[in-house]
C-alpha cells in the first residue's frame, strides 16, 4: 500500500487523465489528498470518468492537448510530479501515422522541455510492451532487442528515447512503465479502446465481434488498478530513476479464450464471432517477466483475471444500460 501521509509530492500533472488509465491515477491521487491536474483533449477521454471528482477542491480538470506547449506550461506552476499518460492509440496509428508520431514523440518532448524548466522532481512515463516487437526470446524482460514492428511501438519508443535523454541531459528524475493489455472499469469500448470493453459492447449491441487472425494470438494482461499501484510505487522509489520496468501480472490468455470468458460473463455463449485478416504489425505472442517490477517496487499484481474481467464487462454493462447506447 501507498502511505500517502509520507507521499513526497504535493502537486501533480496527470496528462489523459480522463482516459482509462489516467483517470484512476487521478482518482487515487485526488482521494488521498493530492493537488492534481488533468489534462486530456478528450479525444478518448471522457468528462464522466471525472465527475464524481468534481467535489474535491484540490481537483483541477484542464481541456488541452499534449502537442500545445503554451497551454501545457499555463499548469506547471507548482507541480512537482507528471503521471504522462496521454498518448496515441494504436489504432490510430494505423489510420494516421503522421499524428500518432506528433503524439507520442512530440507530446512527451514538450512535457519533458516543461519538466525540466519548471523543476519537477518526478516524471513517470508510460510506455508500452510493443516497443519489443516479435519475441526473440520468452519471457521478454526489459533487456529485450528494441524492434517494434508497428507505427504506434516506434513511436512510443522515440518518446522512451527522449524521456531517457532529459534524465541523462538534465539529470531528470524519471522512471518509465511499458505497459501490455490493461483492463478494467472505465475501458474505453469505442475502436480505439481496448478489447476487452469491445467485445463486451459488441455482446451487448447485438453485433459479432471481429477477431483479427486466429484468435491464437496471446496477450498479458494487467488489471487497472494494479497498473496504479504501479505508477505510484514508480513514483516514490528511488530504484526507479532512469529506468524502465514492465509492468504486467504475468497472466497470459488468447483472444480466443478471452471471448469464450466476456461470451459467459454476459451469458451470451457463442455470440456470433468473424474473423478478419491479421492487422499489420500485430504481435503474435505476449510472454512478459516482470521480476524485476516486482524486486525494484516490491510490487505484487494481486487481481485474478476472472475477477477483473467480471469487474471490466459488469462496468461496461452498467454504462451500456445507464446511457441506452455507448
Amino acid at each position: 500500500m501507498i502511505d500517502f501521509n509520507n507521499f513526497p509530492f504535493k502537486k501533480a500533472i496527470v496528462t489523459g487523465g480522463a482516459g482509462f488509465i489516467g483517470s484512476h491515477i487521478v482518482e487515487e491521487l485526488v482521494t488521498n489528498g493530492v493537488e492534481t491536474i488533468s489534462i486530456d483533449n478528450y479525444f478518448a477521454g471522457k468528462h464522466e470518468n471525472l465527475e464524481f471528482l468534481k467535489k474535491y477542491p484540490h481537483f483541477h480538470e484542464v481541456e488541452c492537448d499534449v502537442l500545445d506547449f503554451e497551454g501545457l506550461e499555463k499548469q506547471f506552476q507548482g507541480v512537482d510530479i507528471v503521471f504522462h499518460e496521454a498518448a496515441s492509440k494504436k489504432t490510430i496509428c494505423i489510420n494516421n501515422p503522421r499524428l500518432d508520431l506528433e503524439i507520442n514523440a512530440k507530446g512527451t518532448f514538450n512535457l519533458l522541455e516543461l519538466a525540466v524548466k519548471h523543476k519537477v522532481k518526478k516524471f513517470v512515463h508510460a510506455s508500452t510492451g510493443s516497443v519489443y516487437g516479435e519475441a526473440e526470446f520468452m519471457p521478454q524482460s526489459e533487456s529485450h532487442p528494441l524492434n517494434p514492428t508497428s507505427y504506434y511501438g516506434v513511436s512510443k519508443l522515440a518518446g522512451e528515447k527522449y524521456v531517457r535523454a532529459f534524465h541523462h541531459l538534465y539529470g531528470l528524475n524519471v522512471a518509465m512503465l511499458r505497459y501490455f493489455h490493461v483492463y478494467g472499469p472505465r475501458q474505453e469500448s469505442s475502436d480505439v479502446g481496448g478489447v476487452v470493453s469491445i467485445f463486451a459492447r459488441h455482446i451487448l449491441e447485438g453485433k459479432p465481434i471481429y477477431i483479427y487472425g486466429d484468435g491464437t494470438q496471446q496477450r498479458s494482461f494487467t488489471f487497472v488498478k494494479d497498473v496504479v499501484k504501479a505508477n505510484l510505487l514508480a513514483a516514490i522509489s528511488e530504484h526507479t530513476n532512469g529506468n524502465v520496468y514492465n509492468c504486467a501480472s504475468g497472466i497470459k490468455v488468447t483472444i480466443g479464450e478471452l471471448y469464450n470468458y466476456v461470451c459467459d460473463i454476459l451469458g451470451k455463449p457463442n455470440h456470433p464471432v468473424e474473423y478478419k485478416d491479421w492487422m499489420p504489425g500485430d504481435i503474435k505472442v505476449f510472454d512478459i517477466d516482470n521480476s524485476k517490477i516486482r524486486k525494484e517496487l516490491g510490487i505484487d499484481f494481486v487481481t485474478d483475471f476472472v475477477s477483473g474481467l467480471k469487474q471490466t464487462v459488469n462496468w461496461t454493462k452498467d454504462f451500456y444500460e445507464s446511457k441506452g447506447s455507448f
